[in-house]
């Protein structure tokens, strides 16, 4: 698939019904520790993070870690928000998709992509770099989004937040 594909897969509504189990009520864990992938550049805002692959047994719930807090307003799950990010599998840390390879932001409203990448988002603030891994259940579940993302794959995102509209 791609990249492009897999924004557009993220950002439609219809695959989003379709990816399963995925449930709001499931629990945020926000650690800096544990089963979070190494984030390269973490911390730089001007250069695109590398993720590397995570370790066995993947969360099975959303995680999170800010790398970067930001100081501006804060995400909410009615937002539409402007992002720079970079999307890898959890088990390879292979990226998928990369606004940074694109040469530009991404912009979309939260209630248009899947659960876990919502749920990752809201709390961050503005000017914020936010590491977030994706249980299957929260984002593309037992289909998978072939041939990039595999069934049942854990995903990882480092995201920053521009702006909010």
């Amino acid at each position: 698939m791609s990249r492009l594909g897999v924004v557009a897969a993220l950002l439609c509504a219809g695959f989003l019904g379709a990816c399963g189990s995925g449930h709001p009520s499931q629990g945020i864990s926000t650690t800096s520790s544990g089963s979070l992938p190494a984030v390269s550049n973490a911390t730089n805002l001007h250069l695109e993070p590398a993720i590397g692959a995570g370790s066995s047994p993947a969360p099975t719930t959303l995680m999170t870690k800010d790398l970067v807090v930001g100081e501006g307003a804060t995400a909410v799950k009615s937002d539409t928000v402007v992002v720079q990010y970079v999307g890898a599998n959890y088990s390879d840390g292979k990226d998928f998709d990369s606004s940074w390879e694109r040469g530009q932001p991404t912009t979309f409203p939260l209630s248009q992509v899947v659960p876990g990448f919502a749920q990752g988002i809201v709390g961050m603030k503005l000017g914020g770099r936010r590491e977030i891994v994706i249980p299957p259940a929260l984002g593309y579940g037992a289909v998978g989004s072939p041939p990039a993302i595999s069934p049942n794959e854990t995903l990882v995102f480092v995201v920053d937040l521009i702006s909010i509209q």
